[in-house]
């Protein structure tokens, strides 16, 4: 990491909810949380707790100097919605293979 610039990452216990037209698109009670100096909360979900069959792979790929590249997916009407890191630096290892939303509904657990 760069002077100044921060990730952490922390198992959460809130849940999680992802919907798309009234669809729910993925489901969890086990997000991880990254946290990032300068970016909002993302909480990354595991791949079991996302109904991937309803994600369309997209040729989009960006590079982010602290987590390595990234892959996108899209869902009907929202192109490169959701994103993931196939092969993250070590420090950020959790997230592999972990899906994040741009758009989440946390659900504050009881």
């Amino acid at each position: 990491m760069t002077q100044g610039h921060r990730i952490t990452i922390e198992q959460g216990t809130d849940h999680v909810r992802v919907v798309r037209d009234g669809q729910v698109v993925a489901e969890s009670g086990r997000p991880l949380l990254l946290r990032e100096t300068g970016c909002p909360v993302r909480h990354y979900l595991p791949p079991e707790d996302v109904r991937t069959e309803l994600l369309t792979a997209s040729d989009t790929t960006t590079y982010c100097p602290f987590k390595g590249t990234a892959s996108y997916w899209s869902l009907p009407g929202a192109a490169d919605a959701v994103w993931a890191y196939p092969d993250p630096k070590p420090d950020v290892a959790a997230i592999k293979d972990h899906f994040c939303f741009y758009e989440v509904e946390v659900i504050a657990s009881p």
